[in-house]
């Protein structure tokens, strides 16, 4: 192996472990990460609005969804490289998905994290990482650029 090579595996290697103490120090482990994404996707069953989003897209799919987001939230917070899926691609499509049911998504992690995240950090962790997930699936699935452009708010303001 060359010393690039060998150079660059200990540098991803290091940052894997001091994720890895991040986590520990604040209470989470993959254990931990198993209860939640279990918790959470039950309440979103449950729930009258996202229940019937998920369960249309995800029905006959639900163990491999499980597995995938257990497998997602892991190499997110131990910065493993474990999952290599492209949330963008597979939101795409979904039925009656609206920017409206987002803040709902977020509402809901938040009070399953209430319920049993170890720590303030570790909510604070989550909680930050979900925003940044929600407002990124947001701006790719329902943000159109064009509407911001100067020359269509002028030309909307004046027909107005």
């Amino acid at each position: 192996m060359s010393e690039e090579l060998q150079g660059r595996a200990a540098h991803i290697a290091a940052i894997r472990e001091r994720a890895e103490a991040e986590m520990k120090a604040i209470g989470i482990d993959d254990a931990f990460i198993g209860t939640l994404v279990d918790t959470f996707y039950g309440r979103i069953l449950a729930h009258p609005e996202l229940g019937p989003v998920f369960d249309a897209r995800l029905s006959g799919r639900w163990p491999e969804h499980m597995a995938k987001m257990k497998s997602f939230w892991s190499s997110v917070a131990f910065r493993s490289g474990a999952y290599g899926g492209k949330p963008v691609q597979a939101h795409l499509g979904v039925g009656n998905m609206t920017p409206e049911l987002f803040p709902k998504w977020l509402e809901l992690f938040a009070a399953t994290l209430d319920d049993m995240a170890p720590s303030p950090e570790a909510k604070a962790w989550f909680m930050a990482t979900a925003e940044r997930i929600a407002k990124s699936l947001t701006l790719s699935l329902f943000y159109n650029p064009a509407l911001d452009d100067p020359a269509l708010k002028q030309a909307r303001g004046h027909s107005a």
